[in-house]
């Protein structure tokens, strides 16, 4: 191992010792019960809320995946995905957080997102929290392997080193400090990350900018390449064996722009509907404190989304100016931010903004990791299959399921030529048409049903997979973002089977009304 290279494990070894150090702190407080290893008791305060929910959101395609985006084919593609998100960041916390806090906790003191679902509409076969817990299970676990495949290209890109290897102790990591720490060791050390992502994207932007000769030279050189500055237009390399091709003078080649058009820009924009239905996001706000501290919370959060995002995609148009023909696949080009750390700062520092990554997803994966386990513990194994189970036995379950998941997610990311952006672009659309409709009508729409409720879901999630898998390669009209059709069909399944179907009962209908006046006297 080279001195730079040394000096960068030192950096990244002590940030991965201050997150252990987190864990163990959290340790014994979150193996008291099921609710603090779950949900930390609802104790979060504002600014952990706020920071764990988008760090735990933007996970590593935040520092690689959209980088790699705008690297790739341009502005466009990134930059209505990154408008979307903000826009669904923003109304997410604006009509969802407080709403979900109060009733999560009138609805049995739900804990879990199916829990919320299965005493919202007080099911007593728990129908509707199976279907939930199984959805959460697959994407979860799909999710989880993006984090994998983050932190192999992340390790081998560094070190040179195999990915497989790389990839394999990066998972490790994650399910050690995640398995004995719980929700209050992950929220805590997801704010350290959220500040660290932060602080990475804005560093490498500015030194990025500088290093390329200010922002004026960076949008004239950037210009030249056909559609890579347009909004209604985008880059196309030109391919060959899977890669781009270069030209006699060892330049990227580009063909014709290609058009971007209104029907592409609103399915990007779809992005944003996704929050609506991310249970990693959805447990913090059921997490906090007070729920009227959620007003601070969604302030902090979305300056944080509008400068993360721009700086994310302002390191892809860079990266493309400075090093033109440094990747010439895809895959490769979501390493641009690792390129632009080595060269542009001393390695101790390269490493200490690398760390960025690392906290990315660290910050994701033992998200994705605890929700999909509790999926399974505390709805379907204590819910369903061992209602007298205790709470310890709750505990131990929790933790055989992270690992098992852990398993299969680390199988998924075997393949080094993955996409990160294309993995998470699928959970996504999965997570949000699922349960984002149902989340929303449940909140705030007293006559939807349980049988809508199952209906909504079976039907956003099954789209996901049919438009991806079948409909999407038609092209055309069908070539558009899965998430949108899937979301608009589960809405309108929702709306026609409870409409079909007899009102909610007194009780239900009471305990929504009882939830609704509790928030209307709140500022």
């Amino acid at each position: 191992m080279g001195g730079d290279q040394l000096q960068i494990t030192v950096a990244m070894g002590l940030y991965m010792l201050v997150v252990i150090g987190i864990g163990f702190y959290y340790a014994k407080r979150a193996s008291s019960n099921s609710d603090n290893f779950l949900i930390g008791g609802r104790k979060l305060g504002p600014w952990v809320t706020a920071m764990a929910a988008e760090a735990s959101d933007m996970s590593g395609w935040l520092l690689m995946g959209l980088p790699g985006v705008a690297y790739w084919c341009g502005l466009s593609d990134a930059i209505w995905t990154a408008i979307g998100l903000l826009i669904g960041t923003y109304l997410n916390w604006l009509l969802v957080a407080r709403r979900l806090r109060r009733y999560s906790v009138e609805a049995g003191n739900a804990i879990t997102i199916p829990d919320f679902f299965s005493n919202r509409f007080q099911e007593e076969k728990k129908v509707l929290m199976t279907i939930a817990s199984l959805f959460i299970l697959v994407f979860f676990t799909v999710y989880a392997s993006s984090c994998f495949v983050t932190v192999g290209k992340l390790f081998a890109s560094i070190f040179g080193a195999n990915y497989h290897l790389m990839m394999i102790l990066g998972a490790l990591f994650v399910i050690f400090y995640t398995f004995i720490g719980g929700f209050l060791a992950e929220s805590a050390s997801d704010f350290m990350q959220g500040v660290v992502m932060f602080i990475s994207l804005v560093t490498v932007l500015v030194a990025g900018a500088k290093l390329a000769g200010g922002w004026s030279a960076v949008l004239a050189n950037a210009r030249q390449i056909p559609g890579f500055l347009e909004f209604f237009g985008i880059a196309q390399p030109v391919m060959a064996g899977g890669l781009q091709q270069l030209g006699v003078d060892g330049q990227p080649l580009f063909g014709p722009a290609g058009r971007y058009g209104l029907l592409t820009v609103v399915s990007t924009l779809s992005w944003g509907l996704g929050y609506f239905g991310m249970p990693q996001v959805l447990l913090k706000f059921m997490a906090i404190n007070k729920s009227e501290e959620l007003v601070i919370s969604r302030r902090i959060a979305t300056v944080w989304c509008a400068i993360s995002l721009a700086a994310a995609v302002g390191i892809g148009l860079i990266g493309r100016v400075v090093y033109p023909a440094a990747f010439l696949t895809q895959s490769g080009a979501e390493n641009i931010f690792i390129l632009l750390s080595t060269n542009l700062f001393f390695p101790l520092l390269a490493g200490f903004v690398m760390a960025g990554i690392l906290a990315a997803t660290i910050s994701s994966s033992d998200s994705y990791l605890l929700i999909a386990a509790s999926a399974f513990s505390k709805s379907i194994y204590q819910g369903i299959m061992k209602k007298e189970a205790s709470d310890r036995a709750v505990l131990v379950v929790t933790r055989i399921t992270l690992l098992v998941i852990a398993a299969f997610a680390m199988l998924i990311a075997l393949d080094e030529n993955s996409v990160i952006f294309t993995i998470v672009s699928f959970a996504w659309a999965g997570f949000g048409a699922t349960f984002g409709p149902i989340m929303l009508f449940s909140l705030f729409w007293k006559r939807v049903t349980w049988a809508a409720a199952i209906a909504g879901m079976v039907t956003g999630g099954s789209m996901v997979f049919l438009w991806k898998l079948c409909l999407k390669p038609l092209g055309g009209i069908f070539g558009i973002y899965e998430l949108l059709p899937a979301f608009l069909l589960s809405c309108a399944a929702i709306v026609l089977v409870s409409l079909m179907t007899p009102e909610p009962a007194p009780a239900i209908q009471d305990q929504f009304e009882k939830v609704c006046v509790a928030g209307s006297k709140l500022p």
